[in-house]
């Protein structure tokens, strides 16, 4: 494979890590795929176990790939990417960042000039296979990029594109951190159940494959949330005592101030990074 088609990964975490298992699983070749990792023992391991070069510093892992993919903290993203600003200038590269609250200017402006930029916010399932990634494409980009864009943070699962940036932070909140949402009813629930007098295996068990079977419903079903929910609520049954509770206790506005509340902590983040 030519160096334009080469991947520089800037940081080697465990979202870096997925897509990287999913690029190789899906036939992408290891010398195509570079990563710029700080940390030694990280950087050993990636090598060990897929077969891609790894360096030290980002300007080594850049310098001859042409799709940069950002995965580095949020706190970082302007140092990281000024670091990289003479080389973007000369190379023009296609820069897909996964840092929550940075926005598409702020990384142009940090890399030096109007360069194709794409904000992707995956999330954590992706180390499944089974995430989903919300995707804005600055206008610089052109359906080429979009679709290697596409391409590459889809071997983490599926993908939604976004026309307005500004809906960004929405993403971040509902699937982004949505995971830890699911993780909190799961945690509930099976404390729940051992209240109730459960064994600790049994409650465990109960609660997640309860979750997983669930979870296949909606994916693998036609019918909305909503209806899934009347069907196995019936008239005046435990489902109804227990669904009537939530409500009673304003379970659909405290989500809908949750999700709010994680949307405007995204354009904090932007305005503290600025």
């Amino acid at each position: 494979m030519s160096n334009s088609a080469n991947i520089a990964f800037i940081g080697g975490g465990n979202m870096a890590r997925s897509l990287i298992g999913g690029l190789i699983a899906r036939g992408a070749s290891a010398a195509s795929i570079r990563v710029a990792e700080p940390v030694e023992v990280l950087r050993e391991s990636l090598a060990r176990d897929f077969g891609i070069e790894v360096f030290a510093t980002a300007a080594e892992a850049a310098t001859d790939a042409d799709l940069w993919l950002l995965a580095v903290k949020p706190q970082v993203m302007r140092v990281v990417c000024e670091g990289l600003s003479t080389l973007a200038q000369s190379r023009k590269p296609l820069v897909v960042s996964i840092a929550a609250g940075i926005t598409a200017s702020q990384m142009q402006r940090w890399l030096g000039g109007d360069g194709a930029v794409i904000r992707a916010m995956p999330n954590t399932p992706a180390l499944l296979g089974a995430g989903v990634t919300g995707l804005f494409a600055s206008a610089q980009v052109d359906a080429a990029g979009r679709a290697r864009a596409e391409e590459l943070l889809s071997s983490a699962g599926k993908t939604v594109w976004i026309d307005d940036e500004a809906k960004i932070d929405a993403v971040t909140a509902v699937s982004g951190s949505g995971p830890a949402y699911v993780f909190l009813l799961a945690e509930a629930m099976e404390a729940a159940a051992k209240a109730e007098g459960l064994a600790d295996d049994a409650a465990r068990t109960l609660v997640l494959q309860t979750v997983l079977g669930a979870a296949r419903m909606l994916t693998e079903s036609d019918e909305a949330p909503e209806e899934l929910r009347k069907r196995v609520t019936s008239p005046n049954g435990t489902t109804q005592a227990a669904i009537e509770t939530f409500q009673e206790g304003g379970f659909e506005k405290l989500v809908g101030r949750a999700i709010h509340a994680a949307s405007e902590r995204g354009r904090e983040l932007s305005a503290a990074n600025d």
